[in-house]
């Protein structure tokens, strides 16, 4: 037993550093097996504590073992497991051999929010301290979010940010929960801290999480998905639980149908259906059809920029380009974002998307006329209801960007594509008015649902996945964004212009709806969108379009 001198800060569990413990031999050959066999150890050493018994070993499930293995041989892991498996359980296990039959790592356990991140660590130390002393380390440091032991190892809690763990050096990053970490974080965190972190040569990160919507955890899941005789299109081994394979307790039978039922009973379907199930449920009431959404398959880019430029196809000889551009204020909120189309014949093809929520408007303009040069001297529509008009000012006063999209109002015909002579009443760009917006979900929804209009992009797909039916109009749910959404709603306006029409020799609305032109219009917008139309509208002759 060892003395409170000894012990760490008067804990006799803990073994202090300097404190030496005598290995018997049958000691050091476990202590040899244990390092040599992770599921060993756990089984033996690890203990958890019971809300029944108390106190008790824990027992590895089959799938437990399974997601053990696989960590142990893998660098990059993706695991989507239901609630109640155990997950963290088995995660925390595992580090606590990763740190103690390894010398001088360093793992960081990062959660959605800080406090759970701090709760993971909690229990690990637990777990620690129940481990006989001289399977210990000695403790260096024993803190509420970091623990160092005597080998060098350390651990570091916290929530999933950029800055959590920006400037240190990582040999395993343990990702709890990812799918409930908000998408800019996500975002965030992979473009600044994840190239750094996986540049080494073992470098381990685990991704564990249930599913909650379409977001970076999906599309990580997707990629990591292989399909037989294809590789997948990243470099992560996925894990994947049923529900029906974790006992209803521990040491119970499996869970079963009555099981199941009394959950839904408790909770809900969709609940179930995305906890247990794990099933990747968007959101209701999108403007794309679910059943379509779910055919969008998406793919990586040929080009992938860090400052948010994605390419998926280059320009083409007399290929005819449009960009559409919403901007934001570049305050790390919403996103400034523009999409480059390839309208020279139906279906369309996005070829490229921008989207950055930290460039100034100032900046913006630079990077629209750069990416629309090299498409051919695409025509750029720019949203102009906010920062917007600044952006299309600078674009084509100062740096003299020719192909700007004008628009003029016309009376009942509302906003329209001019060639820029219409007077007071003519505009660099749109503003994205009622009428407009109803418009250009109308097509966009027939451009998608038809096959008219190829979109590749996972961001793209992910904002479609969550563009939902709000009041009168459409916009993004909760907690999510519309940016790139709203671009495409730009695009389906523009596509129902003369001057489109025009342009491609291309009457969308034929080649769209044919014979169900009235059908589709009448049942676009079925949660509400008002009847004003641009006839309605006035315009001030400042800033503002106001009802008459």
């Amino acid at each position: 037993m060892t003395s409170k001198r000894e012990g760490y800060l008067g804990n006799s569990n803990l073994k202090a550093s300097g404190v030496e413990v005598p290995f018997t031999e049958e000691q050091v050959k476990e202590y040899m097996k244990c390092a040599k066999d992770p599921i060993y150890f756990i089984k033996k050493y690890i203990k958890i504590v019971s809300l029944d018994e108390g106190l008790v070993p824990f027992g590895l499930y089959e799938y437990q073992e399974d997601i053990v293995n696989t960590v142990h041989n893998n660098r990059f892991v993706i695991a989507k497991l239901p609630r109640q498996s155990g997950k963290s359980t088995t995660m925390i296990s595992y580090i606590l051999h990763y740190v103690l039959f390894n010398q001088s790592m360093n793992v960081a356990v990062l959660a959605n929010k800080q406090a759970t991140a701090r709760e993971i660590l909690h229990r690990l130390k637990l777990a620690y301290e129940y481990l006989p002393l001289w399977l210990q380390q000695g403790i260096v440091e024993w803190n509420k979010g970091s623990i160092q032991l005597e080998n060098g190892s350390k651990i570091l809690a916290s929530s999933t940010s950029a800055s959590a763990v920006r400037g240190g050096s990582f040999n395993m990053i343990f990702l709890d929960e990812f799918a409930h970490v908000p998408n800019n974080i996500a975002e965030e965190f992979f473009s600044s801290v994840y190239p750094t972190i996986t540049s080494g040569q073992t470098t381990k990160v685990l991704m564990v999480s249930t599913p909650n919507g379409l977001n970076m955890f999906y599309y990580y899941w997707k990629g990591a998905t292989k399909k037989i005789g294809e590789a997948g299109k990243n470099e992560y081994a996925p894990v994947e639980v049923h529900w029906t394979q974790v006992p209803k307790f521990p040491g119970g039978p499996l869970r079963d149908e009555e099981w199941k039922q009394q959950q839904i009973n408790n909770t809900s379907e969709q609940q179930f259906q995305t906890e247990f199930e794990c099933d990747f449920i968007g959101s209701t009431n999108t403007l794309i059809s679910s059943s379509k959404l779910h055919t969008l398959a998406w793919n990586s880019p040929q080009i992938k920029n860090n400052d948010g430029l994605d390419i998926y196809e280059g320009a083409k000889e007399d290929h005819i380009y449009v960009v559409c551009v919403d901007t934001s204020r570049g305050q790390g909120k919403d996103y400034s974002a523009f999409t480059v189309i390839d309208i020279t014949e139906t279906p369309y093809k996005l070829v490229a998307k921008f989207r950055n929520n930290l460039i100034s408007p100032m900046v913006l303009p630079t990077v629209v006329k750069s990416v629309a040069e090299k498409y051919n001297q695409a025509f750029a529509l720019i949203e102009i209801n906010d920062i917007g008009a600044q952006v299309a000012d600078v674009l084509h006063e100062d740096l003299e960007y020719e192909n700007i999209l004008f628009t003029s109002y016309r009376g009942r015909a509302g906003q329209t594509i001019s060639g820029g002579f219409g007077g007071s009443q003519t505009q660099r760009g749109v503003r994205t008015t009622t009428p407009v917006k109803k418009l250009g979900c109308s097509v966009l929804k027939s451009l998608v649902e038809n096959d008219k209009l190829i979109i590749e992009d996972s961001d793209v797909i992910g904002e479609l996945y969550t563009f939902v039916a709000k009041g009168q109009s459409y916009e993004a749910d909760d907690g999510h964004t519309d940016d790139l959404a709203m671009c495409l709603v730009l695009f389906g306006w523009l596509t129902r212009q003369d001057y489109f029409k025009n342009l491609t020799d291309t009457d969308v609305r034929l080649d769209v709806y044919s014979d169900e032109i009235d059908r589709i219009e009448e049942e676009t917008i079925p949660f509400g969108f008002t009847s004003l139309s641009d006839d309605d509208i006035e315009w001030d002759g400042n800033d503002v379009w106001q009802k008459a």
